[in-house]
């Protein structure tokens, strides 16, 4: 289907270099006929390829700390000025670690690190939500969409603090789609993705080898980062309009697996 998006507005987050979820997403919206900003923290966007991305999908860029309310405000203004009106979606791609970074085991967990984590990765997105809530920023029945992984309902010891984090993100999802539901129909929910091969993803210890084991195990093998911006996109659609308060599981079917023929012959090979 084609213009699924066409005339809707929005606010991408996250969009680092050409192997982020969100830069695909950006792609497939603009392909889809939105129209939307681009934003990222300041110290990100020095890192990233966003310009690029900007030119290529003809839109502007303002940078904002997800943490700091005076630039949400201003995020939220400046867009609906640049983009003529309410915004439609929202895409929350924002996630950091300071413990995973440092190499720090989940039981000797660094506190202070641990709530920078919070803040940067959960409290953001409620953050946000009250930013738009307040400014009435986000149209009657618009979409918001946050990226989360399923180490928040299952232990991954290489995942450490990013797994309770990514469980307060499900859960803002959750309480927040509630109250912005009733009172503006706005849709909130959160995707668990597959584990992908993006700047972030390929950071965590081990990574490889979990990424090989997880595509032996999802019957149709991982999803890759365009796929999810595929999903993403039917959730920024007027398709889903009744979908909210969800995690969604995009994961080739792993979350729902408990083992696979393919990796008990990888254990057990010399078996009949």
């Amino acid at each position: 289907m084609n213009n699924l998006l066409k005339g809707k507005r929005g606010i991408i987050t996250g969009a680092l270099d050409k192997n982020s979820i969100a830069w695909k997403i950006a792609e497939k919206a603009h392909e889809q006929g939105a129209t939307f900003v681009l934003t990222n923290a300041p110290i990100a966007m020095r890192m990233g390829e966003i310009n690029e991305l900007a030119e290529k999908t003809g839109s502007q860029i303002i940078p904002a700390d997800a943490t700091n309310t005076e630039d949400l405000e201003n995020l939220y203004t400046k867009t609906q000025e640049i983009l003529g009106g309410k915004i439609d979606f929202v895409l929350h791609s924002i996630g950091m670690s300071v413990n995973i970074r440092k190499k720090i085991p989940y039981v000797d967990s660094n506190y202070d690190y641990f709530m920078k984590g919070v803040d940067v990765s959960a409290l953001s997105l409620h953050k946000m939500l009250s930013v738009a809530k307040h400014l009435d920023a986000i149209s009657e029945g618009g979409s918001v969409v946050a990226l989360t992984y399923m180490a928040a309902q299952r232990t991954y010891p290489f995942y450490t603090d990013m797994a309770d984090i990514k469980a307060m993100l499900e859960s803002i999802a959750r309480s927040f789609g509630y109250h912005y539901g009733v009172e503006k129909k706005v849709r909130i929910n959160t995707v668990s993705q597959s584990p992908t091969k993006t700047t972030a993803g390929t950071g965590i210890k081990g990574f490889n080898d979990f990424y090989d084991y997880a595509d032996a195990i999802a019957p149709l093998g991982n999803a890759d980062a365009e796929s999810c911006a595929d999903y993403c996109i039917t959730l920024f659609s007027d398709l889903t309009r009744m979908v909210t308060m969800q995690n969604l599981f995009h994961d080739g079917g792993y979350s729902s697996t408990g083992v696979s023929a393919k990796v008990m012959d990888m254990l057990y090979p010399e078996q009949e």
